[in-house]
């Protein structure tokens, strides 16, 4: 698959290699609600599920208020749903965080998961140039943040994660979306 290149595992025939939709919900300060996240086979990486837009737009997110809704869609659409209880991502303990980095105590946990939703999330849409580059600060602020050691994180790895949360925080929050969707009508919006 080229990394431009929308595919919907949902399409018969599409050959998609993944495993899932795993529903997964994410709670935000503007931006609330339950994605569906593909986990990538062999040397595919993850990604939140992005179907291409009927409208010939870029790809949407389809969005749902719960979880059973999730699973429904992708029942419906022919993929078993993980039976599991989803996980959370606390968006907004991240955001609060990331409004005053220097006073307020890091939450690793949700900055860990965070990060790695929003590299999933570019890969979905196919918008990996909405985040930042990932240059050696980020690469050594992860591996601290993954190991616990996030307190010993430079100025220079501090500033990438912020940059790369900042950054990941507006995708989610204006990337294109299809709420609720079912089988063909479904409202947008951005």
């Amino acid at each position: 698959m080229t990394e431009n290149a929308t595919v919907d595992i949902f399409a018969p025939g599409s050959g998609a290699r993944a495993y899932g939709p795993y529903p997964y919900r994410v709670r935000g300060r503007v931006r609330s609600g339950v994605v569906l996240w593909i986990a990538g086979r062999d040397d595919e990486l993850d990604r939140v599920l992005a179907l291409p837009a009927e409208t010939g737009a870029g790809p949407q997110v389809p969005l749902f208020v719960t979880v059973r809704q999730a699973r429904a869609y992708a029942s419906r659409r022919g993929r078993r749903p993980d039976p599991f209880e989803p996980g959370v991502l606390e968006l907004a303990r991240v955001q609060h965080w990331l409004e005053d980095p220097a006073r307020r105590k890091l939450p690793p946990g949700a900055v860990l998961e965070a990060w790695n939703f929003f590299e999933d999330l570019a890969r979905g849409l196919y918008a990996p140039h909405e985040l930042p580059h990932q240059e050696e600060p980020h690469n050594s602020a992860y591996e601290k943040l993954f190991g616990g050691e996030s307190a010993e994180w430079t100025p220079a790895e501090q500033r990438a994660v912020l940059e790369l949360l900042t950054a990941g925080v507006h995708l989610w929050n204006s990337c294109p979306v299809t709420v609720n969707p079912r089988s063909g009508n479904a409202s947008s919006s951005r």
